[in-house]
């Protein structure tokens, strides 16, 4: 433990000081330890498994999940490896290239992924397994290695395929019957989800579940004016669920008709009050450190949002400013905790970090 201390006491101050923060080489390989050290950790290990009978009472995390057992939960590991394989696709050269790729050989065998297809059919009860937090992260693993062209990228596709027809399937079979949003700031959140399948939808050229998902957005956010984001953040919160919505109606309007909804949107108080740094009382909290993720998530809302603003608009360099100003917060405070933030932080970072 001390060790570990000593090592972030020294590691380079511009890490987390730049004005600007990039996902340098550096930042990748610190980022990269985290999903490293848990993709293989079972325990501790928070199941969604939904126990039917007996007999199941004894199947391990690795029996029902052999690629996504890891990471203390089914979520968390998607997106583990999903920030994998962005590193290794982006940064090819880092020091852990194999280490990585080892790992995604191990995870993205063909039998495993079949297995993990299964799921959804073996067991009863399994049609909210993930719904829809895990959905959008196993599209966004997906899309990933669609547009990676590298041998193994398609190998990993190709075996990954049974799992993402049966989670598309699934989320085609619920859009529609999806009467009201989820407005949470944690994993039901219906806008974020929606934000990733949308663009999944667009990479793989699927217009009819575009479209659909465009027509339930609308539906269900268009209306919206004097959101009550003065109200943020709950106390587990790692969405804004007001800068969720933009980040979604931003994809699916013109810009002039998005400037009119963002407006309407937005009254001053929510704006400054989005705009305040969360307060994380307990790093060591498994719920409380879910406010240093509501940096992550908000630094990558504010600057999409930005890009998609006119050039005249005053939140343009307002949010690309405070995006910046979160990633700077939340960076020092990922390498300062526990398991609780250890296995998932490190993807919303590397997400955030991104331009």
């Amino acid at each position: 433990m001390k060790k570990s201390l000593l090592a972030l006491a020294f590691l380079p101050v511009l890490i987390f000081a730049q004005e600007n923060p990039k996902l340098t080489d550096e930042m990748a390989m610190k980022l990269s330890e985290k999903p490293l050290h848990c993709i293989n950790q079972e325990y501790p290990n928070k199941t969604a498994h939904i126990i039917n009978n007996a007999n199941e009472v004894t199947l391990t995390p690795k029996d029902l999940h052999p690629s996504f057992y890891g990471c203390f939960d089914w979520h968390s590991s998607v997106h583990g490896h999903w920030m994998l394989v962005r590193l290794l696709k982006t940064k090819p050269n880092l020091s852990v290239a194999k280490d990585i790729e080892k790992i995604l050989d191990n995870s993205f065998t063909k039998e495993n992924l079949q297995v993990e297809a299964d799921y959804f059919t073996k067991y009863q009860l399994t049609t909210t397994f993930e719904r829809t937090y895990g959905w959008a992260w196993l599209l966004k693993l997906d899309e990933e290695l669609m547009t990676w062209n590298h041998p193994k990228a398609k190998i990993w596709h190709q075996n990954l395929k049974p799992l993402k027809d049966k989670i598309l399937t699934s989320w085609k079979t619920y859009l529609p019957k999806q009467t009201y949003p989820n407005r949470t700031g944690v994993h039901p959140n219906t806008a974020f989800a929606m934000v990733f399948a949308l663009d999944w939808a667009r990479a793989t050229g699927d217009k009819t579940f575009e479209n659909e998902l465009i027509e339930k957005a609308k539906y269900f956010y268009l209306n919206n004016t004097k959101t009550p984001a003065y109200l943020e953040p709950d106390g587990s919160d790692f969405f804004s669920p007001s800068l969720e919505i933009a980040d979604l109606m931003r994809r699916i309007l013109p810009q002039k008709e998005f400037v009119k909804w963002l407006d309407q949107f937005y009254e001053k108080r929510s704006i400054e009050n989005i705009e305040k740094i969360p307060v994380v009382s307990d790093l060591s909290d498994y719920q409380t450190v879910h406010l240093v993720g509501l940096s992550f998530t908000k630094a990558w809302c504010m600057k999409g949002i930005a890009k998609s603003l006119p050039d005249n608009h005053p939140l343009k360099q307002k949010f690309q400013k405070t995006a910046n100003i979160f990633l700077n917060n939340g960076l020092p405070l990922l390498f300062q905790g526990n398991y609780g933030g250890d296995h998932w932080l490190a993807s919303f970072a590397v997400y955030a970090l991104e331009d």
